[in-house]
């Protein structure tokens, strides 16, 4: 097609004109290269701005907490608080040492449990695995469209590889059949090749820095929520609850 139109004088000038006169193949390979990139956009903007909010919703109850006296202050907080990755951990928490932390004293009222060292430990380290399998379960969440983006990022430039080698293809079946192999007849051929290869680099480059940029916020917040874990445990063992 594209020396066709050279032997007609319509020669492509820019790079809008080396798409609509590509071939078959190569638009293909264009159209899924639009969608990919779509898609990585809508990721970006959709995840970074989940964790966005996750990070500083964590961070502000987190702060909190550490700043509350008391169970009982912390009680309060954990009513009044809106929903975030540390408030689903700590009223977590309290869910586990809801059961077995209380006893029910002689006049029928509650006490705190007193429990021999061993157990103490025990449940100590039981209650760390499921405050960190509760981390896990947020940062699966909050990050499950990511292996989305990486893939698009390494995915890319492979595709766009392959448009620009099915064009290359067709350049030179299309110098075979003419007979012309002189560089006005070769050289849009080739730029029609490269123009998959250029699109496929602007789909990778961007989901590539979107990628580390979310994962760093998806570290920030896991360190966040494991240094409030660590916060909470110490609160409840120096009240005694566990």
């Amino acid at each position: 097609m594209m020396l066709l139109l050279q032997s007609a004088g319509a020669v492509p000038t820019s790079a809008k004109e080396l798409i609509l006169h590509a071939s078959t193949a190569t638009q293909v390979v264009l159209v899924i290269l639009v969608v990919l990139s779509l898609v990585s956009w809508a990721i970006m903007l959709g995840v970074g701005r989940e964790l966005t909010r996750a990070l500083r919703s964590s961070t502000a109850f987190a702060r909190e907490i550490e700043r509350a006296g008391g169970l009982d202050s912390v009680g309060v907080s954990v009513k009044h608080a809106s929903p975030s990755a540390s408030h689903r951990l700590l009223v977590r928490a309290f869910q586990f040492i809801g059961s077995g932390a209380m006893r029910t004293d002689q006049h029928g009222g509650e006490a705190i449990a007193q429990l021999a060292p061993t157990a103490a430990a025990s449940r100590v380290e039981t209650l760390r695995l499921v405050m960190d399998a509760e981390s896990l379960a947020e940062r699966d969440r909050l990050g499950r469209f990511l292996p989305w983006l990486a893939t698009i990022g390494s995915a890319s430039p492979l595709i766009g590889l392959l448009g620009t080698v099915l064009g290359i293809i067709s350049a030179f079946v299309g110098i075979a059949t003419t007979g012309s192999g002189n560089l006005a007849a070769v050289a849009p051929g080739v730029a029609e090749a490269l123009v998959a290869t250029a699109a496929a680099l602007s789909v990778a480059i961007p989901a590539t820095f979107g990628y580390n940029i979310l994962a760093n916020r998806l570290n920030r917040l896991d360190n966040l929520l494991e240094g409030f874990g660590t916060t909470v445990i110490a609160l409840l063992v120096r009240e005694g609850r566990i």
